[in-house]
């Protein structure tokens, strides 16, 4: 699909590394002018613009977005990637965590589209796409709170789709698995064995191996591309087949 965003404007949050950094990069490979918004400067991805803003914060967010459109003088795409993990049951984490995950994962995807909705009614080719995960449709033990709040991102994702499907506007999602990610690889170097652990991750997903974030931008790249104009209110999983495939021990 080279070139196939010839002309668009993208907003990647939680652009600067793993995933967020591959999507970065595909939408500029397939012709987008794209904008990173990070709680930093960009380090992973310094050929795109990094506009700070930190996404549980609504007037930082209102801020950025209005630079983008300063600078780029649309906006047509919004990939609502920043995320934060959680590990534990429900007795792992207090009401202030349970608040600040929920903050960045859910409410965040809400303050960063609200911010770009005039822009994207303005748009002949509206798009956003929201980062949900495996989690939001599979039990994964120690995964409570990350888990809730991607089911919330998935439930959104379809709220928002019907909502403004009728302005021209889509809204899809993406169910990564376990991915080759920076924030995976932190997991791995703390646990006892990271390579054993890091075995067990590759062998519950079907495929075999961690997914790898540019396969999880491809994705991403159909989705907010007009060439996908018919399909709204969907996700796409991306891993592995570990959410529908059930194979017998080889």
């Amino acid at each position: 699909m080279t070139g196939s965003l010839e002309g668009l404007v993208a907003i990647v949050t939680g652009g600067s590394s793993g995933i967020g950094a591959a999507i970065a990069r595909r939408l500029d490979a397939d012709g987008a002018t794209v904008a990173v918004l990070d709680r930093g400067r960009s380090t992973a991805a310094p050929a795109f613009p990094t506009f700070v803003a930190d996404v549980s914060d609504r007037a930082s967010v209102d801020a950025a977005v209005a630079r983008v459109a300063e600078a780029f003088g649309r906006i047509d795409i919004v990939v609502n990637n920043a995320g934060v993990g959680a590990q534990g049951d429900i007795a792992a984490n207090d009401d202030d965590e349970w608040a600040r995950v929920l903050s960045v994962n859910v409410t965040g995807i809400a303050r960063v589209t609200s911010a770009a909705l005039p822009w994207l009614r303005q748009s002949p080719s509206a798009a956003v796409c929201n980062t949900a995960s495996v989690a939001s449709t599979i039990g994964l033990p120690q995964r409570a709170l990350y888990s809730a709040s991607k089911g919330a991102v998935s439930a959104l994702t379809r709220a928002m789709a019907a909502d403004h499907l009728r302005e021209g506007i889509r809204v899809n999602a993406v169910d990564p698995g376990t991915a080759d990610t920076p924030w995976v690889g932190r997991l791995l170097d703390a646990s006892a064995d990271p390579a054993a652990e890091r075995s067990a991750l590759e062998a519950r997903q079907p495929h075999g191996r961690l997914v790898d974030p540019d396969e999880v931008a491809a994705a991403v790249a159909y989705l907010v591309s007009p060439e996908a104009g018919s399909t709204t209110g969907v996700a796409i999983e991306v891993d592995g087949g570990m959410s529908r495939l059930r194979l017998r021990p080889e």
